[in-house]
């Protein structure tokens, strides 16, 4: 799905800002002939969250581990509906370049695909990302 996916929730219940970010830099991207997809997801509910984070626990065999891929669901941006995860790597590599103009952002240095709506980029550049959830005063555990 598209940016432009209204019928998806994890679209439709994107924070309206973050939404109208993506879609002004999905539309001038698309001049550039790149499309920009949610993969993954986009906003999800407190339920998928914690099913994210139980796989997670498991696949990694701690919570402590697992915490550095997976918030838990009254932490993460993707509940809240302000944290998109973007897909093929010429979309990320465009948000690489431009996204900072649209105010968009990636958070953490481990997820390349996640961008987060950060307005205060568009005037004053980027702010410092984040090795890991693990690190970010928003999202530790």
């Amino acid at each position: 799905m598209t940016v432009f996916g209204d019928a998806f929730p994890a679209v439709a219940n994107l924070d309206p800002d973050l939404l109208k970010a993506l879609r002004q830099a999905a539309t001038d991207a698309a001049d550039d002939g790149v499309t920009f997809y949610v993969v993954n997801s986009g906003w999800r509910s407190p339920k998928y969250q914690n099913e994210l984070l139980r796989e997670a626990v498991a696949r990694y065999g701690s919570e402590e581990v697992a915490a550095r891929w997976v918030a838990t669901a009254t932490t993460s941006p993707h509940v809240s509906g302000e944290a998109v995860d973007i897909g093929r790597s010429v979309a990320t590599a465009w948000l690489s370049r431009h996204g900072a103009e649209y105010g968009l952002r990636q958070i953490h240095r481990n997820e390349p695909r996640r961008y987060e709506l950060r307005i205060e980029a568009i005037d004053r550049g980027c702010p410092r990302m984040y090795a890991d959830p693990t690190r970010d005063p928003r999202t530790h555990q």
